[in-house]
Parts: structure tokens; C-alpha cells; sequence
């Protein structure tokens, strides 16, 4: 059973009880991806889906948009139940991102997110003087108005993220859906994508879902979480709440992968020698990086008998039992002390 953490100020747009999500094959009968999960999305929050390819996340949100049915339980969107909403109901609810890059050939910007409007203009798609005005707010939300003449095929990939964004806030849903937005997206852009949904959120109100690989960015950004995993409950909550409480580690602590909880880091391998990092915070944090990085791990004065002390970046000593302090200038030449003395600090923590 998943975990949720109500939110006591409002009702969740989308709650779920006991689904099972999969998939009907033809002749050899049902597949089931995951089951009895219980979740709560509200309005007003980015929440993010992070699992492994193949823990079914696509799956969840295809289900939770009415794109395939559900192989039990119950999906309920404001209140309704989703088998009671028609076709044009769902589209005036959920607007959609996939992850699949826009191929929109020649058209402009403009014509694309004039898109959104569909579930309101008809089959002849004819745009009244309300609907440009909101396909114009839909662009200055996103920061493109700029590129409203600018044919699709000549934007760049964090701008066609913007386009597409932008298409969905012409619909005007409450509901947001994106599949793994960030996906194709430099470091600046996946940035710049979350920090708009977040913006999005709070100032319109919507209810954002994605779905996402990028660890860091979704615990900086996001309101709420969902790990997904086959074979084990969905666990769901405040970002710094499932770190505090070790459901990042149980969640992700494989194969020999190590979610270090004092960084909100993925580690290769676990550290098991510890070193006290203190001082100035931003010096002491990278130094904490630098150590897991070498295979030792940050620790409190109380963990651990070797010490470093982080004045500024020029400035940061070593200390060792016994032993007289170590200085050094930069972060690379503690890394060369450090690994200098490594048996020294091994010794000093009882670990052979």
C-alpha cells in the first residue's frame, strides 16, 4: 500500500485507491505492473515520479490520464470518477506533455500552442479574440512571446519544452501531466523547465505531475514525490521528509548504488570511513563531495577522530590525531593530503 502525506488545506485533484495499472495481452490475459496504490495529488504542487526504465511510470501516468484503462481499483479526478468523464471533459481537465521530441515541421510557435485550444474551438479550430488572448498569456507565461513567428523546427530543444508547456496552459487545465520534460534538455534548460513548472504551480494554481531521472533537480524543486518501484510500494511525501526518514535509502541502495542522505546524492559505492566536515557551509559542502568522490564519507565531530575545518575555499584544514594540522589552498591539494594519510585516517577510525 502506497504511502501518502495529506495535505490538510484542500481536497487532491487526482486520488487514487487501490489501482492496478497494466496491460490486457491479447491471448495470454493480463499484465500487472503495479497494484494497490493510494495517491494524492493537489493543486498549487509540483510532484514528481522518479523509478528505474521499466517501474512503470509511463504506465501510472497513461492510466491517471485515461489513455489506458486501469486493471482495477479506482481513479478519481476532482471529485469524479475518471470513467465518468467523456473525451472532451478530460481535455479541458489534463493537458499532456509527452516525451517524445516535438516534430511540428514548419509551423510557428504561435500555431502550435493555438493547438491547446482545440478542446474549446471545434473541429474547424477558428480562434475567436478570447482565444488569442489566451494563447498570448499562454506564451508570455512561459517567457516566449518573443518567438511567437518562429517556426517549431528552428527553436532550440529548452524552447520547444517552452512551446509545448505552453500549449498545455491553453487548454487550461488544473491539471498538468508531463512525461520526463527534461529528458532531452541541457543542464540550463532542465533548470530553467523545472523552475517554470514550479513558477506555474504556485502562481496558476495547477496541479503538476512529471515524471523524471533527474534526482537532484526533483528533490530542489519539487513539492512532493512518488518512488516507484516493481515489486514494492509506492512511497510518497515531501522530498526532505523521505530522505529524513531513510526511504530514499531503502529505495535506492543497490546494486551497489548509495543514496547518500547528508548530499541528496547517487554514489557509486558505499564509504564506509568517516571524516568530520566543518566550517564555512558552501567550502564545507564541496569538500564533503570531493571526500565521497575518494571514498570516504562526511561525518559529524562525534563520528569520527580525523577532522577538516572549512575556513574558505583558500582555506581548509586537516586535522589527524597526534599529528601536526594540515593546510591547504584549495580543495585539490586537501584531496592530495587526504589521500596522502589515507592509512593514517583508516588507523585513526579503527577501519582496516
Amino acid at each position: 500500500m502506497s504511502h501518502t502525506t495529506p495535505n490538510m488545506t484542500h481536497s487532491p485533484v487526482i486520488e487514487t485507491s487501490d489501482l492496478v495499472i497494466g496491460y490486457t495481452q491479447k491471448g495470454r490475459g493480463r499484465k500487472i505492473v503495479h497494484d494497490s496504490i493510494r495517491l494524492q495529488l493537489y493543486a498549487g504542487e509540483v510532484t514528481s515520479l522518479l523509478g528505474l526504465n521499466g517501474a512503470g511510470k509511463s504506465t501510472l501516468l497513461r492510466t491517471l490520464c485515461g489513455f489506458q484503462p486501469a486493471l482495477g481499483g479506482e481513479i478519481r479526478i476532482r471529485g469524479r470518477f475518471l470513467s465518468d468523464y467523456s473525451q472532451g471533459e478530460l481535455s479541458r481537465t489534463i493537458g499532456v506533455v509527452m516525451t517524445e521530441k516535438t516534430n511540428a515541421g514548419g509551423i510557428t510557435a504561435e500555431e502550435l500552442v493555438s493547438l491547446g485550444r482545440h478542446p474549446y474551438t471545434g473541429f474547424f479550430g477558428r480562434l475567436n479574440t478570447e482565444d488569442k488572448r489566451i494563447v498570448a498569456a499562454s506564451l508570455e507565461a512561459v517567457d516566449m512571446s518573443h518567438k511567437s513567428t518562429t517556426c517549431v523546427a528552428e527553436l532550440s530543444d529548452g524552447e520547444r519544452q517552452k512551446i509545448m508547456i505552453a500549449k498545455a496552459l491553453a487548454q487550461q487545465c488544473p491539471i498538468i501531466v508531463l512525461d520526463e520534460p527534461t529528458a532531452f534538455l541541457d543542464v540550463t534548460s532542465r533548470i530553467e523547465t523545472m523552475s517554470l513548472l514550479h513558477h506555474l504551480a504556485t502562481e496558476q494554481k495547477k496541479a503538476i505531475l512529471l515524471s523524471t531521472h533527474d534526482l537532484e533537480l526533483a528533490i530542489q524543486m519539487s513539492d512532493c514525490l512518488w518512488l516507484q518501484e516493481k515489486g514494492r510500494p509506492m512511497m510518497c511525501g515531501v522530498p526532505e521528509d523521505l530522505i529524513l526518514n531513510h526511504s530514499f535509502e531503502t529505495f535506492f541502495d543497490k546494486r551497489g548504488i548509495t543514496f547518500d542522505s547528508s548530499t541528496g546524492k547517487l554514489t557509486a559505492d558505499k564509504p564506509s570511513c568517516p571524516i568530520a566536515v566543518e566550517g564555512e557551509f558552501n567550502t564545507a559542502y564541496w569538500v564533503g563531495n570531493a571526500l565521497i568522490r575518494n571514498g570516504f564519507r562526511p561525518s559529524s565531530t562525534k563520528e569520527s577522530n580525523v577532522s577538516i575545518h572549512c575556513s574558505c575555499p583558500n582555506s581548509i584544514t586537516l586535522s589527524l590525531p597526534n599529528k601536526p594540522e594540515l593546510y591547504a589552498h584549495c580543495v585539490a591539494e586537501l584531496v592530495s593530503a587526504v589521500m596522502t594519510h589515507k592509512n593514517e585516517i583508516l588507523q585513526a577510525n579503527d577501519i582496516e
